[in-house]
């Protein structure tokens, strides 16, 4: 196939004509992206710096499967650099991570998965994958491997008459090396090990829904532990309202969130509740706002409600930057990162 050949070869010499002032990806970004969703993107990144460069904090919250989407590889670096001082995630989110950390080796891709038959899924469950899209978690190496170690941090809190967040939780189970004889990937290339390295904030709105809320749930009715030993998503948002008033002055915090639902549903409403709720008249609204998603604008959809909307609800403030790039969260979120580490 010449004509292909010489094609790549013309892409390759401008790619390296390309400005050296950046490094080689966010160059590339640069140069190239320069319209409609790309240019959303190229915007997005730029605010998103400029942000952090005026003193601003970001959070950034995490819907859908995107540990399984291995985003710990470039997230990580996000977090070793300062790129992000909070998060908001599921429940899946969460523990995913440290699942593809100890097993990573034993999941399974179907790159086929469209073409499934329900005889075909089922037969996936009964050799214990469970799949999202186009990748099965192994059951056993995955949930069952870390069960015994995170049971042991609950039960260890409860008899001590301590109680925790379920991310705080987590920590304790990475950080007191009980793992580390699992790991499967190279440890850098997990954000929730890079998190708990520098005690990340963390918010976990619904972890009832995740697997390890579900393995709790078991417990609880088993009667060998008590609901209250891991702490509320209420205690969540109060905690929320306390970290956003002390990190509100200046130039503020923004948010930016990949895809929708309860991870960013939840954290961006403690900015009304703090001022309609209280009535603390001098609470800053999120002051960069970007949203990574494919959902289209309707049938009263959050995840596919645009910026402005918010501002009717209290969220964001008439000059608050505003970007939304309707496309894949696991293509375009690694470009973003790459843009703001400079790669």
């Amino acid at each position: 196939m010449p004509h292909q050949e010489t094609i790549s070869c013309s892409f390759y010499e401008e790619f390296l004509k390309m400005d050296t002032t950046r490094n080689s990806i966010s160059a590339f970004i640069e140069k190239y992206y320069l319209h409609f969703n790309a240019a959303a993107l190229v915007d997005a990144a730029k605010g998103y710096e400029q942000h952090l460069a005026e003193g601003g904090k970001m959070m950034i919250t995490l819907a859908g499967a995107m540990s399984t989407a291995e985003m710990g590889k470039i997230l990580a670096e996000m977090i070793r650099q300062d790129k992000v001082q909070i998060i908001s995630c599921t429940g899946a989110n969460l523990e995913e991570d440290v699942m593809n950390l100890v097993a990573h080796n034993s999941y399974k891709r179907v790159p086929h998965y469209r073409d499934l038959s329900p005889e075909e899924e089922w037969k996936l469950l009964e050799k214990g994958y469970n799949r999202v899209t186009d990748t099965c978690i192994p059951e056993e190496e995955a949930f069952r491997r870390m069960q015994k170690y995170i049971f042991r941090q609950w039960k260890d809190a409860e008899e001590s008459g301590q109680r925790y967040f379920p991310h705080e939780y987590m920590y304790k189970m990475l950080l007191s090396g009980d793992l580390e004889q699992f790991y499967e990937i190279d440890p850098k290339d997990s954000w929730m090990l890079a998190a708990a390295e520098k005690n990340l904030p963390i918010v976990v709105p619904g972890w009832e829904d995740s697997t390890m809320g579900n393995i709790f749930a078991s417990y609880c009715l088993k009667k060998e532990l008590k609901p209250a030993t891991v702490k509320s998503g209420i205690e969540y948002m109060t905690w929320l309202a306390d970290w956003y008033i002390k990190n509100s002055e200046g130039k503020g915090v923004g948010f930016f969130q990949i895809g929708g639902g309860i991870a960013g549903d939840f954290p961006i409403c403690v900015v009304p509740m703090l001022y309609q709720d209280l009535e603390m008249e001098t609470i800053p609204f999120w002051s960069y706002f970007c949203q990574i998603s494919d959902s289209t604008t309707s049938y009263g959809s959050y995840s596919g409600a645009i910026p402005n909307e918010k501002i009717t609800w209290g969220k964001l403030d008439i000059h608050t930057p505003k970007y939304v790039i309707e496309s894949d969260a696991t293509i375009v979120a690694p470009l973003i990162f790459a843009w703001l580490l400079d790669m």
